[in-house]
């Protein structure tokens, strides 16, 4: 039987954490939670260790972060790196053949390769819990992880785990029923496309919403560049493609805006909603949001009106997905026209408009 420690109640959480490491590095197997199921990890380092893992092939390999994954994937798509992005760590596994054999895989023992990329094709995920994560950190080297057996399905609480043990385990941790009980969705990605090879957590709607090319403007209070710049935009992109602004979504755009210092729940300033109804479009229901991490991580455009924003961008969010830009092409500053008059936002609507011809070619691609 493997030693169980209660995840809830341990005095030392870092000391715990600090034995799992120590466990796996030396090739023993470690039962975690995660927010799905629970799941077995070993080194990828130590091939004894994997083959005692549950008989799964393709096992999942654990990265820590997004950026990770196309040290594994070196020719994982903008659509791949776009899924990874908006759901790790989370209830998501990708699967995708797309560039392995030039990848980290290589480097593995050919036994250890074999049970994780058995036909060319790699699982690779970032689960939703404390524990693991630090130990991701913390530990040199690849983590490969099997679903731990329950009765029928993927164990979703430490009793089901010790039930189908069979001598695989050394350590259990034990955080009581898992958070969704039901296993991390297994989403195929070839190119440009998608498809759900298993269900689970993340529904066919949830990925169809995130999978769309996601473009974030941003400014400082999100009531006159930032906003403008999205309405207008919605309004080109929407005649580049042949469709109605609400159709974006539906084209795979997601279009917003944001500010680094933003007051929630603020209108467009009132000249701005004029200058964008000038060009056909409409700032009338917008509502001014700070910019959260999540808007920025996930973002495929974060475009910033001045070199101010980009370093304040930068200094915020160094982890980002994507590296910040300017609207403007040539590197120049879009001047804050709050509290001038209407000429001045005229000028500030023209100048947006003209920088988003480049950007909406680039978008499209």
């Amino acid at each position: 039987m493997p030693a169980v420690l209660d995840w809830r109640t341990v005095a030392d959480p870092h000391g715990v954490l600090e034995h799992a490491t120590r466990l796996l590095s030396a090739g023993q197997v470690v039962a975690f939670p995660t927010e799905t199921t629970y799941t077995l990890a070993a080194s990828g380092l130590a091939p004894a260790a994997v083959e005692r893992l549950a008989d799964q092939r393709p096992l999942t390999l654990a990265v820590r972060s997004a950026a990770e994954a196309r040290d594994w994937i070196p020719g994982l798509s903008k659509l791949g790196q776009r899924l990874a992005r908006r759901f790790w760590p989370g209830p998501l596994t990708l699967e995708s053949s797309e560039g392995t054999a030039e990848g980290l895989v290589g480097r593995l023992d050919a036994a250890v390769r074999d049970r994780v990329c058995p036909g060319g094709a790699l699982r690779l995920r970032t689960p939703a819990h404390e524990a693991l994560l630090t130990v991701l950190a913390r530990l040199p080297g690849p983590v490969l992880l099997a679903e731990a057996a329950g009765n029928g399905s993927g164990a979703v609480s430490a009793e089901q785990v010790l039930s189908q043990a069979n001598g695989h385990v050394d350590l259990l941790l034990d955080d009581g029923p898992s958070r969704f009980q039901q296993p991390a969705t297994l989403v195929q990605v070839v190119g440009h496309s998608w498809s759900i090879l298993q269900p689970g957590v993340i529904t066919e709607q949830m990925l169809k919403q995130q999978a769309g090319c996601q473009v974030v403007f941003v400014c400082t209070g999100n009531t006159c560049r930032s906003p403008l710049a999205e309405a207008l935009c919605k309004k080109r992109l929407a005649d580049a493609l042949g469709c109605t602004i609400e159709e974006l979504p539906e084209r795979g755009f997601l279009i917003s805006s944001a500010g680094v210092a933003a007051y929630p729940g603020g209108p467009a300033a009132p000249e701005a909603v004029e200058v964008a109804r000038t060009y056909g479009a409409d700032l009338d229901a917008h509502q001014s949001r700070p910019l959260s991490s999540q808007l920025a991580v996930g973002a495929d455009f974060l475009v910033a009106m001045t070199q101010g924003h980009l370093l304040t961008l930068m200094e915020m969010f160094p982890r980002l997905g994507s590296q910040p830009r300017l609207l403007s092409a040539e590197g120049t500053d879009l001047p804050d026209p709050i509290g001038m008059g209407p000429e001045v936002y005229e000028e500030c609507g023209r100048q947006i408009w003209s920088h988003l011809g480049p950007l909406i070619e680039e978008i499209r691609k």
